[in-house]
């Protein structure tokens, strides 16, 4: 299983950046990578809150649901389908208050499909685009966070 790791510092309250973070329904407002982001259960927050996100390249798309609850502690989501060569994957987040920063950790641990043909394609490229990725999800969450 591979494992990335990233971290971010926003200028907001925990609360605001919690409740920002744990309503699936929002990451469209934060990603600039997504589209679109539906929510395919009936409730927006908790465990078992799922969400259908569209990529902003019109191909790509996923589904995920919230595994892990701990408000303004701990967010866990777990991939359930998507169009990428991954066959599993689950990010989690934690936060450090210090003072009026906070500071938002996550590490995202996933699989990919295909056996070796998989291993040399995370090697060459999943593995930068994903990273890349979650960059523009910190810098994204980090901007909505601290001027709504």
């Amino acid at each position: 299983m591979a494992t990335i790791k990233n971290e971010i510092t926003i200028n907001a309250p925990i609360e605001k950046i919690w409740s920002i973070m744990s309503d699936v329904s929002m990451l469209e407002k934060y990603d600039p990578t997504v589209k679109r982001s539906l929510l395919i259960s009936p409730q927006k927050t908790g465990i078992g809150a799922k969400r259908k996100v569209e990529m902003l390249d019109g191909k790509n798309w996923f589904e995920e649901t919230t595994t892990v609850f701990k408000e303004n502690e701990a967010l866990e989501f777990q991939l359930t389908a998507c169009s990428f060569p991954i066959k599993s994957l689950e990010h989690t987040y934690s936060f450090r208050i210090a003072g009026p920063q906070i500071t938002v950790f996550q590490v995202m641990k996933y699989q990919v499909k295909f056996g070796p043909l998989g291993k040399l394609m995370d090697a060459l490229m999943i593995r930068k685009q994903s990273d890349a990725g979650i960059k523009k999800f910190f810098a994204g969450l980090k901007e909505y966070s601290e001027k709504r």
